[in-house]
């Protein structure tokens, strides 16, 4: 299935928006929030501290009167400059664009299973500015087989978990992670859909280069055409 007929898939795979953070929370109480080298509100605190970040975020949310910030896909983003596991000295190799749809949040928020599926791996995937705690979930929809990432989660939600196990849409399979396990994030979930995981396990990259983006656009389409956040 080409990448066209394969995003109209799954936007057909429900007409309703399928939630992937605590089913209480309405909505209405999600705002858009832009974390791209065009916001200059980043120029303002030190984006290599974790409690700088969430300072950031608490404000902006209360600000917006909102409990998620959510966006972030094919965002372009300095803030991996702050890793050396991203950065590069090369415009066209740096990793800086982001492949999924962050929602930030408080720690232990609930993480729910977008679709019926199975555990296909999980990992806690260490360097600074990485996942941390995450979950990848294998999904087949007529003969269509895809995955979803969930990363940024708490050591617990991979603690009594195993490969193969049945989650049904809406299960809650994890809770976010707070800066000392998430790679040094304020809270938030990595949502990503990948069409070929080639073979990884427990990851796949979050972030691609400009010189890969078209690859990666292609194997990793909007979150959104589940999600359904924005109309």
């Amino acid at each position: 299935m080409n990448t066209e007929k394969f995003n109209h898939f799954l936007n057909e795979i429900s007409k309703e928006p399928l939630q992937v953070i605590d089913s209480n929370i309405s909505l209405e109480d999600y705002f858009p929030i832009v974390i791209s080298s065009k916001n200059k509100e980043l120029l303002k605190f030190d984006i290599s501290s974790s409690k700088a970040w969430e300072k950031h975020i608490n404000l902006f949310l209360e600000k917006n009167k909102a409990k998620i910030g959510f966006g972030g896909y094919l965002e372009k983003r300095n803030i991996y400059d702050r890793s050396d596991y991203f950065k590069n000295q090369s415009e066209n190799n740096k990793r800086n664009i982001h492949l999924g749809i962050d929602l930030w949040c408080k720690e232990n928020t609930k993480v729910l299973a977008v679709l019926d599926g199975e555990i296909h791996s999980f990992k806690n995937n260490k360097n600074y500015g990485d996942y941390g705690p995450t979950i990848i979930l294998k999904h087949q929809i007529k003969k269509e087989v895809f995955y979803t990432l969930y990363g940024h989660l708490s050591l617990k939600s991979i603690e009594n978990i195993k490969i193969g196990d049945t989650v049904l849409q809406g299960n809650t399979i994890g809770y976010l992670g707070d800066s000392s396990v998430n790679g040094e994030y304020a809270p938030h979930l990595h949502f990503q859909i990948i069409r070929d995981l080639e073979d990884n396990f427990g990851d796949y990259p979050g972030v691609s280069s400009k010189e890969n983006i078209a690859f990666y656009k292609n194997n990793c389409p909007n979150p959104n055409l589940l999600l359904k956040i924005l109309n």
